[in-house]
């Protein structure tokens, strides 16, 4: 679950960066439910009204996996959305939230799991794109 302020303003990003909209159901004022789908994941999202009590723009570091990082943030940065800088973490598989082992650009060897990039909604949810190639 996603907290968002504004479900409109949400529905309308998340379409624009090419999520599926599943349902958008409405039982009264106070109960809306959006469930959307990233493109070709089997996971989905849902944000609405009286759906969640955290606060909007609190969910931070959804990872959205990807074949190819650069293509990735090209195709957000053609729908409006900023991307910050690809980078890689020279730590371990996964990067740290400390950032102090990030360095700038995608994985030298390009191994999988240890690129990635980052964007945020609208209200500030984050979420970090990572590089998985595809099997050759």
């Amino acid at each position: 679950m996603l907290p968002v302020t504004d479900v409109d303003r949400a529905k309308a990003f998340y379409r624009a960066v090419g999520f599926r909209l599943d349902a958008d159901h409405t039982s009264d004022e106070a109960y809306r439910v959006v469930h959307m789908t990233p493109p070709g994941s089997p996971c989905s999202i849902l944000f609405g009204t009286g759906v969640t009590t955290a606060p909007p723009g609190s969910v931070k570091g959804l990872h959205l996996v990807v074949t190819d990082i650069d293509r990735a943030c090209r195709h957000l940065r053609e729908r409006g959305v900023e991307t910050g800088e690809i980078f890689h973490d020279t730590s371990d598989v996964f990067h740290r939230s400390s950032g102090a082992t990030r360095r700038s650009g995608p994985d030298p060897e390009r191994r999988k799991y240890r690129s990635y990039a980052a964007f945020n909604d609208p209200d500030g949810n984050e979420w970090v794109p990572q590089e998985v190639p595809a099997e050759s």
